[in-house]
């Protein structure tokens, strides 16, 4: 007995270091989990990593969707285990990914342009637009249509405007742009949730070495179904709007396009 104690005492002892490395670690654990909107980027071979909205760089090092085929420049929205924080991001390992519609900012150049962008009205609560890896990022509320999908865009007005066209910061210090969203008169009456992603990065302007930016940031004209036509969202660098919680929980109507 006495031997049996004296051996359960060195192990409990050789066990003290492990013991305290273990409460010292403030890493992650296999239970951990977590989500952002991000950037796709593509390394050859079916590689990838993210740039994530509120994680910077997402590095996959272990997945549980091999099968996934990533696009280079698509937003998602990636859930994943975080493993280790490395500079500027984590090492993680990838657990989904929903796809984010992804475009461009469009001209709109005449009154046809404008019929066919349309006008009508949209649902979007405060806060669920922001600004997040150079793209302006929207969840809102769809009215499912029968059968053709709606078009929801981002649009420059340039009607009246001449040639060449310009690409510059207003008066006021922000880009002007306009959200335009088009039912086609295709309407259920069932309401869902849709999701968009539009990619700012010609907008952002590039100083040179003394140079001051002028650009506060942009500011988007809705046609709100609350508030009316002509309702105008600022989003400000020096206050950015961030990710709101519930864009974990959007699942696309994959009916806008």
């Amino acid at each position: 007995m006495k031997k049996f104690k004296w051996l359960l005492g060195i192990l409990l002892l050789a066990l003290v270091p492990m013991l305290q490395s273990c409460d010292d670690y403030d890493g992650y654990s296999i239970g951990d989990f977590s989500w952002d909107w991000a950037t796709v980027h593509t390394t050859g071979g079916g590689g990838y990593y993210l740039e994530g909205d509120r994680w910077g760089t997402i590095d996959p090092v272990s997945t549980s969707i091999p099968w996934y085929k990533p696009v280079d420049g698509e937003r998602v929205v990636a859930f994943f285990n975080p493993l280790v924080d490395v500079e500027g991001g984590v090492q993680v390992k990838m657990e989904g990914v929903q796809d984010v519609l992804t475009k461009e900012v469009e001209e709109m150049k005449t009154e046809e342009d404008s019929k066919e962008f349309g006008n009508d009205p949209i649902v979007i609560y405060q806060g669920d637009m922001w600004l997040g890896g150079k793209f302006l990022n929207i969840i809102f509320r769809q009215n499912i249509p029968h059968s053709e999908k709606h078009r929801i865009s981002l649009v420059q007005n340039l009607i009246g405007v001449e040639e060449p066209t310009p690409l510059k910061v207003a008066e006021d210090g922000y880009v002007h742009l306009e959200l335009r969203y088009n039912t086609y008169d295709d309407k259920t009456g069932y309401w869902g949730w849709g999701r968009v992603s539009y990619n700012l990065e010609e907008f952002y302007p590039t100083a040179k070495e003394g140079e001051t930016i002028p650009m506060k940031g942009f500011k988007v004209t809705i046609n709100s179904k609350e508030n009316g036509e002509g309702k105008v969202i600022v989003l400000d660098f020096e206050h950015p709007v961030g990710v709101p919680e519930k864009a974990k929980d959007v699942h696309s109507t994959s009916s806008i396009r």
